[in-house]
């Protein structure tokens, strides 16, 4: 039998909040090599959970774990940063860098060795279909190019953990699927990708595990598949994974809120 691979990040009875208000509570959780797809509505503690797996904030209680080490002071941060690739929901840009010279910024943020950080920054743009818009300005990219860019950023260097909030927001149709694709390469060379969406179909493509997060709490940890199951007959959605996740949140169908 083989031996299981140890989690690339473990959270254990991990707490989080701002300014006096709980926003994660006693949250267990291990994520390993491959693709995750975290779900919850607005509020529920996705971007805080990035936010901490990325190390911008220490939890306020409980342990954080990444790449089999606990975080326990700045310097443990600071290590583990290299390992690790942030695209959040909103990110900031130079408006006169070029593409090459935002992503190639971010791959000497995360200290890619000088002597591949070139041939990094171009695989990544090529990666997200940019290759032939390197030396564009940023402030010339419109909406879902940016975006394109932000996960370019967050791919360079090929980071260990891989942690992507609402990326697929501004794509078209053929983007998103380019994008699917994408995930599941970084997939195969041992990333641990995390993808915060509210487009249930993304997570049902691209990922392996799902996380159902509301009210801080984990609600549903499974395949899309065991997502899928726990659809009630009269929940509502357009598909099964959308009426799985909508049970598991405890949405009534619409006729049954009305009669309550």
């Amino acid at each position: 039998m083989p031996t299981p691979t140890p989690p690339v990040a473990r959270l254990t009875a991990l707490s989080q909040g701002y300014r006096g208000r709980r926003v994660i509570e006693e949250l267990d959780l291990s994520l390993h090599s491959g693709v995750t797809g975290l779900l919850g509505p607005n509020g529920a503690g996705k971007t805080t959970l990035f936010r901490t797996l990325a190390t911008i904030a220490p939890p306020q209680s409980g342990e954080l774990e990444l790449f089999g080490r606990p975080v326990t002071d700045e310097k443990r941060a600071r290590e583990a940063r290299r390992h690790i690739g942030y695209l959040p929901q909103d990110f900031g840009f130079y408006p006169s860098f070029s593409l090459t010279d935002f992503v190639r910024y971010s791959a000497w943020l995360r200290e890619v060795p000088s002597t591949r950080a070139d041939t990094a920054t171009t695989e990544a743009l090529a990666a997200v279909g940019l290759a032939d818009r390197a030396k564009d300005r940023m402030k010339s990219l419109s909406g879902g190019m940016l975006r394109r860019a932000g996960i370019a950023a967050a791919i360079v260097g090929s980071p260990s953990l891989i942690l992507l909030d609402e990326p697929t927001v501004g794509l078209d149709p053929a983007q998103r699927l380019d994008f699917r694709q994408l995930i599941r390469s970084l997939a195969r060379t041992g990333s641990a990708i995390v993808l915060s969406t509210h487009l249930v179909e993304d997570v049902g493509a691209a990922c392996d595990t799902v996380l159902v997060l509301h009210d801080g709490r984990l609600r549903h940890r499974g395949t899309p598949r065991q997502l899928a199951d726990q659809a009630a007959p009269t929940a509502p959605g357009d598909s099964p994974l959308e009426r799985g996740y909508m049970t598991v949140l405890g949405h009534p169908h619409p006729d049954e809120e009305a009669a309550c």
